[in-house]
């Protein structure tokens, strides 16, 4: 029976983490899918993986050096993408690898490695302990409420960006805000999909969504949807049959995608 999972208290716990990761990440997904920056979403999670092992290293919450090496990267990548010096892609590649770097000699000075480590890579829901849902459920609610209250603004600068600022809009502020957003979405993921696959969680159902041809608003909703799916039949289907949790999650998504991509084609 599928309630029995409810039996355990960290099971419960990987449920409410999970539905909360499952409704943010496409919610900041979809503006970095239509800016075609769908790779910051790695480039950050790979950043994170510092703040992972300096935690590890200075004993600190690793979700919170995740979040503080994550934020700091989103300030270095907006610096380098407004000088016009380099193409945007290149700094998000510049920050990838050398983070990577950077996290090797941090993981070598590091007494925890191993499993510890494995969590955060591929995701570990089920070590999901109460200070972790306190934060993902904090920093996730302010997250939404901040897309509730610029939505407008962020449409705006994710489709042109010169209309956004002949109407006033300050596009640099709204651009950080949006990378501030990302940053805290992906370092809340790490336990649930880990570095590798987050980026797959926030663009994945977007892209699944946007097969249909719907409005903004409605893909928005629609990728949550698809993403809530995958999350809760994941977790499931991982505790049933003993797989990897975050690789479970991101294959149920891929599956919604090729339906959605087949049924789509069928439809027009």
């Amino acid at each position: 029976m599928i309630f029995e999972i409810f039996q355990y208290d960290f099971m419960i716990r990987a449920f409410l983490a999970g539905i909360m990761i499952a409704i943010i990440a496409p919610s900041i997904g979809m503006f970095l899918v239509v800016r075609r920056l769908s790779l910051t979403a790695d480039t950050l999670a790979h950043v994170s993986l510092v703040g992972i092992a300096a935690g590890l290293l200075l004993h600190i919450h690793p979700l919170l050096g995740a979040l503080i090496a994550s934020i700091f990267a989103t300030i270095g990548i907006e610096t380098l993408r407004k000088s016009k010096k380099i193409f945007g892609e290149s700094a998000l590649a510049i920050f990838l690898s050398g983070s990577l770097a950077l996290a090797a000699i941090l993981l070598g000075f590091s007494r925890q490695r191993g499993g510890n480590i494995m969590h955060f890579l591929f995701g570990s829901i089920t070590t999901i302990d109460n200070m972790d849902i306190i934060l993902i459920s904090l920093l996730g609610v302010i997250v939404l409420i901040t897309v509730a209250l610029f939505y407008k603004e962020f449409f705006l600068i994710s489709f042109d960006e010169e209309l956004a600022e002949a109407q006033g809009i300050r596009v640099k502020l709204f651009n950080s805000i949006l990378m501030f957003l990302t940053a805290i979405t992906v370092s809340l993921s790490l336990r649930i999909v880990g570095v590798l696959l987050i980026g797959a969680l926030m663009v994945i159902p977007v892209v699944t969504a946007t097969l249909l041809r719907k409005s903004f608003k409605q893909t928005i909703f629609l990728s949550v949807m698809l993403a809530l799916i995958s999350v809760i039949a994941g977790i499931i289907l991982s505790f049933k049959l003993n797989m990897s949790t975050g690789g479970t999650i991101v294959f149920v998504a891929l599956i919604l995608f090729v339906i959605f991509f087949f049924g789509a084609g069928k439809k027009r």
